[in-house]
């Protein structure tokens, strides 16, 4: 038998629309019509999730901003169903009940993300197909290891702006530019990448009184760079769409430009500053990734487990009546794909604290016919963003208490507003070196090249002959270990720390003078060993 539901549209005795809210810090508040939970009110999210998974199971029913009836799916079984049943389930919001009823106003604060828009994220069938096919062919165009290699040279100008001064916010100084940098590249305007791209990317998202305006910023200069490509293609993101058989217009292509800007940029950033913040705040995490237990591209698949980058996406709808995890679904009822508390469902993770390496059946990137189709990208980008970032900064630290670090948090993602940290100023490097903490300028190797590593002591070299004057500097090359395991996932980095060279080379006046006054040739060196095929491999794979 089904069991009757929660109903979307609860009954109200007259009057009681009017009656006052209960104020705040009573137990009611965050409650609407039907005792059913307001997500827009809750200040932790987290805790109310699982309270509503304790009382009505995998899916319940909850309210959004003017009292807008949902279900919210808890369940990652019941997650999985939604979005890969496109007979019953679909995104295009014009069916729902509650738009159609006049429920959901025009000025809805989330209808941005439910209106109706012509762009594969709100269609079906053969549209649908049309407008992904075009984007899944310049995704699957990209040059990886060309990726890689910008990824690299983009850590390095964005490190180039603070890491003279030993201080930092990971946040706004570096999860929030690095991406946009690496987006911009990719759809085929680096030159657009700025600090008002950035300041208008994150406006956007936001939701502020000037987010309009940020849009029309964003918007022109995506409407610049088609009919750029229009005219001159190009092999890029922007070229590939342009030129697809399937004919996008202008607007078609500036539209979906606009999406996988912000899609991934949002994504990207607070995985980045997840992803760093684990790193900083649990030596346990930190220690894995030292010892090798566990690689970058893992720490990045548990942080997708832990914290998704988008906690709740916007929206499906039921295209029948139906039943999803024991409710009751009506034909135009909306239901809130929520990655959040699908990832920590107890039926899949009775811990929510083991760790989930090799598993990659999170649901941070969606499913089905709408599964992000740049993941991979943005995978690459907070991978490498991490690795390169801790090659750069070995010694990175958190400035505050663990306690003290803020997050924003709305129904749609939580954000970490900052995340200041020290280490040893250290000198610009070329971009087009491989990150590294000694920036080739001779600075002592004081880490080794493990992310976090301990300070290590300096050997101190054996005196050399008088008769000599010097013996020949040695160099200790260490090789990183290497993340290739997962499509798009990065290599591990390359590094080189200095050996230390004897006298005559960086050492005593008396030896050196000594070489001045009886010169004596220095000793054959053996000749230099051929690199392994893993070293010869690794600087292949990352461009250097």
């Amino acid at each position: 038998m089904t069991p009757e539901s929660h109903s979307q549209t609860p009954d109200l005795p007259a009057g009681d629309d009017a009656r006052p809210g209960p104020p705040p810090g009573c137990p009611a508040h965050g409650l609407g019509p039907g005792g059913l939970a307001r997500l827009h009110e809750s200040d932790d999210l987290k805790r109310l999730y699982e309270q509503l998974r304790e009382e009505h199971g995998p899916v319940a029913p909850v309210l959004i901003h003017d009292d807008v009836p949902l279900w919210v799916v808890l369940g990652h079984a019941e997650s999985q169903q939604l979005v890969r049943g496109p007979a019953q389930f679909t995104k295009d919001s014009r069916i729902w009940s509650a738009l159609r009823d006049g429920l959901v106003k025009p000025d809805h604060p989330l209808m941005p993300h439910i209106a109706w828009q012509p762009m594969c994220a709100h269609t079906e069938g053969e549209q649908h197909r049309r407008w992904r096919g075009a984007i899944d062919t310049a995704v699957s165009a990209t040059d990886f290891r060309s990726l890689r290699r910008y990824v690299n040279r983009s850590v390095q100008r964005v490190v180039n702006r603070f890491c003279e001064a030993g201080e930092a916010d990971l946040v706004s100084d570096y999860a929030e530019h690095l991406p946009m940098a690496v987006m911009c590249h990719v759809l085929g305007m680096p030159d657009e990448y700025d600090d008002r791209m950035v300041q208008a990317a994150r406006d956007m998202i936001r939701g502020t009184e000037t987010a309009i305006a940020s849009n029309a910023y964003v918007m022109e200069a995506l409407d610049r760079l088609t009919a750029r490509r229009r005219k001159k293609p190009q092999d890029d993101f922007t070229g590939h769409l342009v030129g697809h058989p399937a004919g996008l217009s202008d607007e078609e292509v500036s539209q979906h430009l606009r999406v996988v800007l912000i899609a991934a940029y949002e994504a990207t950033a607070n995985l980045l500053a997840n992803v760093l913040r684990q790193v900083l705040i649990d030596p346990r995490f930190r220690s894995q990734l030292n010892g090798g237990q566990m690689t970058v591209p893992q720490a990045v698949e548990q942080l997708l487990w832990d914290e998704p980058p988008f906690s709740t996406i916007f929206a499906y709808y039921a295209k029948q009546d139906t039943e999803l995890g024991g409710q009751r679904i009506r034909k135009g009822d909306g239901l809130l794909f929520a990655p959040a508390p699908a990832n920590v469902d107890p039926r899949v993770r009775p811990d929510p604290t083991a760790d989930m390496q090799g598993n990659r059946s999170h649901l941070a990137f969606g499913g089905g016919t709408h599964e992000c189709p740049g993941q991979d990208i943005g995978r690459v980008i907070a991978e490498i963003g991490v690795d390169a970032l801790l090659m750069r900064l070995p010694d990175v630290e958190l400035s505050c208490d663990e306690e003290e670090l803020a997050f924003t948090e709305s129904i749609a993602s939580r954000h970490l507003v900052s995340l200041p940290v020290h280490f040893t100023p250290r000198p610009q490097q070329e971009i087009t070196q491989a990150p590294s903490h000694e920036a080739g300028v001779g600075v002592p190797a004081a880490y080794d090249w493990q992310i976090g590593g301990a300070p290590r002591q300096a050997e101190t070299p054996a005196p050399a002959p008088a008769s000599v004057g010097g013996s020949a500097g040695g160099a200790d090359a260490g090789v990183r270990r290497a993340d290739v395991g997962a499509p798009g996932a990065e290599a591990g980095l390359t590094g080189a720390d200095a050996g230390v060279t004897g006298a005559g080379v960086g050492g005593s006046p008396e030896a050196g003078s000594v070489a001045a006054a009886v010169p004596v040739p220095p000793p054959l060196a053996p000749p230099e060993p051929p690199k392994g095929a893993w070293r010869r491999f690794l600087r292949w794979w990352r461009g250097y």
